[in-house]
């Protein structure tokens, strides 16, 4: 994104996945809709100028086609068209849709990190405390485009390995390695810049994922406490 975008930066980015999050909670979605939505703004992001004018509406319809792929029963366009505050007709979102999906030649499928999660976590026997502090640690690193440098598999392995230290479990086991092909080498420096995630986010501008997780519903992992590293 970096690499072609004029106006847009990583903090707008940023501000942008932090309100999808919310949108996200308000239609009561899948979580794999969330992770798709991102990677399909930053795939996008990837390949196409994008003007600050059009963010939100690139956002919002990333969304919707999110919300349709994933979904049995995806919210109409009109529902995302209101949630802008009518910024955007349903004209404009369809035909950015149009403009998504012919810029990704309709290739919407990937193995998100989330996915991984749902299978190695019952690998490492995580109780649903630590299931949902890993799912916390994933939805902090989708609001800051710096952790999309790792692969999805890697995320997940170190949100699992973080989990694990923060609830003084064991940190990885033959099994994870077995079926991860990770050892703790390869998951440190992932598990360190989560951590750091972690740490600010209680104090970020951007709280969409932690007020998300202080709820009773993800049993409060967003107010552990960590004083690791």
């Amino acid at each position: 994104m970096s690499l072609i975008q004029t106006e847009l930066n990583e903090k707008m980015r940023s501000i942008l996945v932090d309100w999808l999050v919310d949108v996200h909670i308000k239609f009561k979605l899948q979580p794999e809709t969330l992770f798709l939505a991102v990677n399909l703004i930053d795939r996008y992001l990837s390949q196409n100028i994008a003007s600050k004018q059009k963010l939100q509406l690139l956002g919002i319809t990333c969304m919707f086609i999110a919300a349709k792929y994933e979904e049995i029963y995806p919210p109409p366009v009109k529902d995302f068209a209101y949630v802008t505050d009518r910024a955007y007709t349903t004209k404009e979102i369809l035909e950015m849709e149009g403009k998504v999906l012919s810029s990704l030649t309709f290739k919407l499928t990937f193995a998100s990190a989330f996915r991984f999660l749902e299978r190695y976590h019952l690998i490492a026997q995580l109780d649903e405390k630590g299931y949902n502090l890993a799912r916390y640690l994933l939805e902090l690193s989708l609001v800051e485009y710096k952790l999309q440098k790792y692969s999805p598999s890697v995320l997940a392995c170190s949100a699992i390995y973080l989990a694990n230290k923060l609830t003084k479990r064991e940190l990885w086991s033959k099994d994870l390695f077995r079926n991860t092909k990770y050892d703790e080498n390869d998951l440190k420096s992932c598990a360190k810049e989560l951590l750091i995630l972690f740490q600010n986010a209680p104090k970020s501008s951007l709280k969409a994922v932690n007020r998300k997780f202080s709820t009773t519903k993800y049993f409060e992992v967003a107010k552990l406490q960590s004083d690791l590293y």
